[in-house]
């Protein structure tokens, strides 16, 4: 069994791929520095900043997930990207704001440069061309011919995929997990003694779950052009509004939902801009694959 080789030994990746590769680096360590920072500055650290600025340090995670998706110049870089910047810059927005006052010079410092961060990874990912050269190749699979069995980045056999329905999809599914965090410190509230809340956060919870499983089922559809999954994702974005803005006023108050509320509503903007950007750009024309795909 051989496998298909990646990059020429000896040949290094265009320079704008090696900054691409570096500032995200960059901004994965930004992340966590800025988290920290709030961490320290914050007049109230509690069970519910403990849970937020969790949440926010997986970003982190992401970004190093973006990096293996650049070094392998896989085309979901982009969506991928785009909506690890904006969600990162709305979840540490809203930690360096105190319910009362004004927030912590050095926050402030920290969020300004983790923003120009963000907005240069998604300047670099969509506006340069090399870097645009570079994110072409396809999933790998098992490939069995005449010369063998192989594993190798190859087209996929069913029609192109439009830029916006994979933006669309992956800010889709950042809907569960944006309702479950609110979700999380809604517990909090219970163990304060308002018992009252106990079956809103109970379904709540099961809300997410359930959003997060229908957007896994209506992606697979959605990215095999049926028209009909785009309003079911328009649907289920409705829903997931309704649902998760009013609990989060009720059962953390205004606080709460302008912190964990506007995040969702960002990704919920960007996943109906990108169906309805999709839309207006009809089929996608395939990609020819590089002779030589990029590790």
């Amino acid at each position: 069994m051989t496998t298909a080789a990646a990059t020429p030994k000896g040949v290094r990746r265009p320079p704008a791929v090696r900054g691409l590769t570096a500032l995200l680096a960059t901004t994965a360590a930004a992340t966590v520095a800025v988290e920290l920072l709030n961490w320290w500055y914050a007049p109230e650290q509690g069970f519910g900043l403990a849970v937020r600025s969790g949440w926010a340090l997986l970003r982190s995670v992401g970004f190093l997930v973006l990096i293996w998706h650049v070094r392998r110049g896989r085309t979901a870089a982009r969506p991928l990207g785009l909506i690890l910047a904006v969600t990162t810059v709305f979840a540490v927005g809203r930690l360096i704001v105190p319910r009362a006052g004004l927030p912590p010079l050095p926050g402030l410092l920290g969020f300004a440069a983790l923003t120009l961060l963000c907005a240069a990874v998604v300047w670099m990912l969509y506006r340069s061309p090399q870097v645009d050269a570079h994110l072409v190749r396809h999933p790998g699979r098992l490939v069995i011919d005449r010369q063998g069995i192989s594993w190798r980045a190859t087209p996929p056999r069913k029609p192109p995929v439009a830029a916006w329905l994979l933006t669309a999809r992956v800010a889709a599914f950042t809907y569960s997990p944006l309702m479950l965090v609110p979700c999380l410190i809604a517990v909090g509230t219970i163990f304060d003694g308002k018992l009252v809340a106990v079956p809103a956060v109970v379904g709540w919870f099961v809300a997410g779950v359930v959003v997060g499983n229908v957007v896994l089922l209506d992606a697979f559809f959605l990215l095999r052009g049926k028209r009909w999954a785009r309003g079911v994702l328009v649907a289920v974005t409705v829903a997931v509004l309704a649902v998760d803005l009013p609990l989060c006023w009720w059962l953390l108050g205004v606080d709460g939902l302008v912190r964990d509320g506007a995040p969702l509503v960002a990704a919920a903007a960007l996943t109906c801009y990108a169906l309805w950007r999709a839309g207006r750009a009809g089929p996608a024309t395939a990609v020819r694959p590089p002779e030589q795909a990029p590790s």
